[in-house]
């Protein structure tokens, strides 16, 4: 991996560990129906600006239904839930608990296709159920109103992920920019559903906005472009890579911008569950560094 290839892997996982920053300090607000709705709306916008200076097409009448799915398991639904969860549930939790993503990819993969998880798997999901516990069984959030269905929701997101990405493979063959920007005008009209029923909390101050904006252009925009910029440089198992430095940054962002506190639970459920993935993914820190990663299986 060369050093501009390393920057743009730390500066995406940087931003997308900022999301879940910006979503507690929107959902609360907004709600999480129009909090999500406002990011889709404007990651679209933005995306449509981008395709039409690069000459982008979507081919709606071929695609429309690979959109929807994908707009949906993708984006719209972990979307809602990580902001539902978002009202409950610090910055630091949520980016840990999204981490998870590739092992119920895996376990959803297994059941899919119908083969049986290898021994090197079943350690990654022990590892990744005993870091949830952990994380469960000692985060003072648990304490609050509502922190039990949170978890469900965060953890429900991180296995929408999963299912996406099993999809993703096994789905005809689209270009990733007509994916990133097809998909999320389809979340779009699939999240304005959920409007009627998370109705917003108060008038939103200049810090909501800029949450939102960040959340659409910079979250979602920006990082779907520095994401494919590194499928295209190092490939997607390599890309993928970013999942184990996103709770870093979700934590460190947490602690200095809301006070989050970073007890030793946080410490090691974050590293048990980073472990957990890297079993399941097959993550080796020599094929990142060489530009690949190990097959899973």
């Amino acid at each position: 991996m060369n050093n501009a290839s390393l920057i743009r892997l730390v500066a995406l996982a940087a931003i997308w560990g900022a999301s879940f920053l910006f979503l507690r300090i929107g959902a609360p607000v907004l709600g999480p129906a129009l909090l999500i709705e406002s990011r889709l709306i404007l990651a679209a916008l933005f995306l449509l600006a981008v395709g039409m200076a690069l000459g982008k097409r979507l081919e709606l009448r071929q695609h429309w239904r690979h959109y929807l799915l994908l707009g949906l398991l993708n984006s719209a639904l972990p979307f809602l839930l990580f902001a539902y969860a978002a009202r409950s549930l610090s910055a630091s939790l949520l980016s840990i608990l999204n981490a998870t993503s590739p092992i119920w990819g895996a376990v959803i993969a297994a059941a899919w296709t119908g083969s049986a998880l290898t021994l090197r798997e079943v350690s990654g999901l022990a590892l990744g159920v005993a870091g949830v516990a952990l994380l469960v069984g000692f985060d003072a959030a648990m304490l609050q109103p509502g922190a039990g269905p949170a978890i469900v929701a965060t953890l429900g997101a991180a296995a929408s992920y999963g299912i996406a990405s099993v999809y993703a493979k096994s789905a005809k063959t689209v270009e990733p920019f007509a994916n990133a920007h097809g998909s999320m005008w389809a979340a779009a009209l699939l999240a304005a559903g959920a409007l009627p029923f998370f109705p917003v909390v108060a008038r939103p101050d200049a810090g909501v906005i800029a949450a939102v904006i960040a959340l659409g252009v910079l979250c979602s925009g920006i990082a779907y472009l520095l994401y494919f910029r590194l499928v295209a440089d190092l490939g997607p198992a390599s890309a993928l890579t970013v999942t184990f430095l996103i709770p870093v940054f979700g934590v460190l962002w947490g602690h200095l911008f809301l006070g989050e506190a970073v007890g030793w639970h946080t410490v090691a459920g974050a590293a048990i569950v980073i472990a957990g993935t890297a079993l399941i993914t097959g993550f080796s820190v020599g094929g990142l560094l060489s530009g690949k990663a190990a097959a899973n299986g």
